[in-house]
């Protein structure tokens, strides 16, 4: 018999905290639910839901120690990271992105068996 999960909440370290709180909570509508330093501006992780959906989100350097830049080859480590969103409207979440500032490809179409 397996064990009864409630749910999961992936962790995902960001180079930019600010930049992605902004993306998640303000173009995809998360909530943050709590972060390191509640009620703080500056923290190192987040906690943010959306219907049900959790997802946290970590820096990948502390304050002293970023750099300027994200590293290349750090990001190529995670080059196979994804997220899948169950989106029942695909073109009206992409209308809705665009709208937000978003500005990537055509969503296209695949067919799970």
């Amino acid at each position: 018999m397996a064990i009864e999960i409630g749910g999961m909440a992936p962790l995902l370290q960001v180079f930019d905290m600010p930049t992605s709180i902004s993306f998640y909570r303000d173009v995809l509508g998360f909530e943050v639910v709590t972060t390191s330093t509640p009620r703080g501006e500056r923290f190192d992780w987040a906690l943010l839901r959306l219907s049900g959906v959790e997802l946290m989100l970590n820096t990948a350097y502390e304050e002293d120690a970023r750099p300027a830049a994200p590293d290349a080859a750090r990001i190529a480590a995670h080059d196979d990271t994804c997220l899948y969103f169950e989106c029942p409207d695909v073109d009206a979440a992409y209308a809705y992105l665009r709208a937000g500032g978003l500005r990537r490809r055509s969503p296209r179409l695949r067919l799970m068996a």
